[in-house]
């Protein structure tokens, strides 16, 4: 039986990257149906505008940082697929950052290579970097975050926390799991903290009264009472000070079209398009109007009161955490696509040692129906787009469909999963101590 070590599947990956980036030259030039996203076309005009000191604003459509458009100048005198190259080389990094997570957690080798391969040849994830979509930079942060956590780099971790929430807006939630983790039981003065080894797991049996744990309210008075601890300070100071120099930065060069585009819109956004989203055909009926209070609320609230819930039962096992919000964030968000799908699936292969769910049994029926569920919405959604049929209530059915698969799929994952702090919790007497000093 052939053996595939980390180096064998990062080489085999690299070249499927490149012999895709170069096909979907090919197919651009030869066919009606382009491979390269819109968006990529978004950016190398935006970095055009870059390269010619122009604001990457003035290409209509553009809401990202302008780091994007600075990354992709040399779209305009090296090569026009450089951004894929970049994005397909990030793509690659987010697999062999997964590995590094793994092995600190003390995955078995073999167990940690068929976890990267979940990422690496998810047809999937391999088309977004090739594609030109720039969202395989925002995982590879979000996973060197998780690494410089777990190797106790605090004010590292916080510079990147802080750059990614001002690249994407989406990883705010992780900012209170975050403060969660930096718990002096955790992290004593002078000491990296200590990782809780695979080999060492929890059975299913003591998952629940883990969790249970965390919704004591004694627990949570603690945690508020001790909120303020100088390293919880210093991650919100470092993080808080990258995201609003880069944005002043910005604010600077391009003005308040900046501050609009890349931020502002992402947390007022109603797209009156076609999406996933349960909420598209609401806002599309009544887009013209101003949505009240009410309604902004309605749509607001289930997403926050998931989001607290998974938090304080999850926080200590955070990379679990992590995907579990990001699963319910992009099911119950105002506005889903496809590419949304990418924010949760680099963060699945950090899960799936942990998992008790077999894929020839509920793995597959869970496979099998979030693809048929979106495969029902692809198929309203080819009719609505392509031919022109008036089926926006039949879209609107396939979007509670698809929620109703997600929320299936999210459960099962929850319900099947080993419950696994990241850290070992110190002695009382030197957390305590700890405490004093902080």
């Amino acid at each position: 039986m052939v053996t595939v070590n980390l180096k064998s599947l990062l080489i085999f990956s690299a070249f499927l990257r490149v012999f895709l980036i170069v096909y979907g030259e090919w197919q651009d030039r030869h066919m009606e149906v382009r491979y390269t996203d819109v968006d990529y076309l978004v950016f190398s005009d935006a970095a055009a505008l870059v390269a010619a000191r122009k604001s990457p604003y003035q290409r209509s459509t553009y809401r990202y940082s302008p780091l994007i458009a600075f990354l992709l100048v040399p779209n305009s005198f090296i090569h026009p697929s450089w951004g894929k190259f970049i994005f397909s080389a990030s793509d690659l990094l987010v697999g062999f950052l997964i590995n590094a997570i793994l092995k600190l957690r003390g995955v078995p080798e073999k167990l940690c290579t068929y976890s990267v391969m979940v990422w690496l040849l998810n047809p999937f994830t391999f088309t977004i970097g090739t594609r030109g979509n720039c969202e395989p930079i925002i995982c590879a942060i979000i996973l060197w975050i998780i690494i410089c956590l777990m190797k106790g780099r605090l004010v590292q971790a916080a510079f990147w926390y802080g750059l990614v929430v001002h690249m994407r807006i989406y990883p705010i939630i992780y900012a209170l799991p975050i403060i969660l983790v930096l718990d002096p039981l955790f992290f004593q003065y002078g000491t990296k903290p200590a990782l809780v080894n695979w080999s060492s797991r929890k059975s299913k049996s003591h998952q629940t009264s883990s969790c249970k744990k965390l919704m004591d309210p004694y627990c949570i008075w603690n945690f508020l009472t001790s909120l303020f601890t100088w390293r919880r300070i210093m991650f919100g100071f470092i993080s808080g000070a990258m995201f609003f120099l880069l944005t002043g930065v910005f604010f600077y060069l391009y003005g308040w079209e900046f501050l609009h585009e890349a931020l502002l819109y992402h947390l007022t956004r109603t797209d009156p398009r076609h999406n996933f989203s349960i909420y598209f055909y609401h806002i599309y009926l009544h887009y013209e109007h101003e949505f009240s209070s009410l309604e902004k609320l309605v749509s607001f609230l289930p997403q926050i009161m998931v989001q607290l819930v998974l938090v304080f039962r999850f926080a200590q096992d955070f990379p679990f955490c992590f995907f579990v919000q990001t699963v319910a964030f992009v099911a119950f968000n105002k506005v889903m696509t496809a590419q949304y799908f990418v924010w949760f699936f680099c963060l699945l292969p950090l899960i799936l040692p942990w998992t008790n769910m077999k894929l020839k049994g509920k793995g597959l029926v869970c496979i099998l129906l979030w693809m048929a569920a979106q495969g029902h919405w692809l198929m309203w959604g080819y009719l609505l787009e392509f031919k022109g049929k008036n089926v926006f209530l039949q879209l609107w059915v396939a979007g509670l469909l698809f929620l109703a698969a997600n929320t299936f799929v999210l459960i099962n994952i929850i319900q099947q999963h080993t419950y696994s702090p990241v850290f070992q919790q110190s002695s009382p007497a030197a957390s305590k101590k700890h405490v004093k000093q902080g």
